[in-house]
């Protein structure tokens, strides 16, 4: 698994659920209901106060795992395996990260 921050532009339905996202020049679909949870962030250590009522977003992380696949196949085998991510969403901006990729589960040969 690795772990980073890098941007993706998201398309939502409208009850705000990831089912689908564009990153590095290709389109993917969500292809499993996505699982969303929130972790606690440091806050004190980004923020020089934190305003009366601004708890979700500050305190919070919003954080979304999807399993994706290619919208237009690349290859068959690529298209198979579905790709696991990480995303959080900015609450002020609306804008998307991708936090952490995960290995894909299968099993592994010697």
């Amino acid at each position: 698994m690795g772990m980073f921050s890098e941007s993706v532009d998201v398309d939502c339905t409208a009850g705000g659920e990831p089912i689908g996202l564009l990153w590095a020049g290709r389109s993917y679909a969500v292809c499993a209901e996505p699982v969303r949870w929130y972790e606690r962030r440091q806050w004190w250590a980004e923020e020089t106060r934190a305003p009366l009522g601004s708890g979700p977003g500050v305190v919070d992380h919003e954080i979304w795992r999807v399993q994706v696949l290619p919208s237009a196949p690349v290859r068959v085998a690529q298209a198979a395996e579905p790709l696991t991510l990480d995303l959080t969403r900015h609450i002020r901006s609306g804008r998307w990260r991708i936090l952490r990729i995960h290995d894909a589960l299968r099993p592994r040969t010697a």
